[in-house]
């Protein structure tokens, strides 16, 4: 699988999570920045959330995962900023569309609402799935204008 470069970011309720997954992304030879937080005490995803789009955006980092409770929140700061396309994944297949259907750079999972192992899996599935292009090309350029 090809290497990537990867921002991280979650508040404390997908704290857990994020670094699990950071540790899995470390061992497959991705280069991982983490933007916070670094607890699980309560605190405000945006702080965290943003600036790990905003890297991806600048093109600091080819992808970015970002954490919450339910991933919810998460997905909505980081889709407010220019040329993200972060998708909520809860399935495999969910993420493989993500990726295959919407290009998406950014990952939202929630740590309240799917397994740790499932949580994983996503992950990979996510950075293994390219972009299919054709039919998708002119949606994702509507998105970007």
């Amino acid at each position: 699988m090809k290497k990537f470069t990867i921002a991280i970011g979650s508040d404390h309720a997908g704290y857990a999570y994020k670094e699990k997954i950071k540790a899995m992304l470390l061992a497959d030879g991705h280069t991982v920045r983490d933007f916070g937080t670094t607890s699980d005490a309560p605190c405000d995803y945006p702080d965290f959330i943003r600036p790990t789009a905003e890297a991806v955006a600048r093109g600091e980092f080819e992808r970015g995962i970002v954490l919450g409770g339910s991933g919810n929140g998460e997905a909505i700061v980081a889709n407010r900023v220019k040329g993200v396309r972060c998708g909520l994944c809860w399935t495999e297949q969910v993420a493989i569309w993500n990726r295959s259907h919407n290009d998406g750079n950014v990952l939202s999972l929630g740590q309240r609402t799917i397994t740790e192992e499932e949580a994983l899996k996503i992950v990979r599935v996510w950075l293994a799935t390219p972009f299919e292009g054709g039919r998708h090309l002119g949606r994702i350029q509507k998105i970007d204008a």
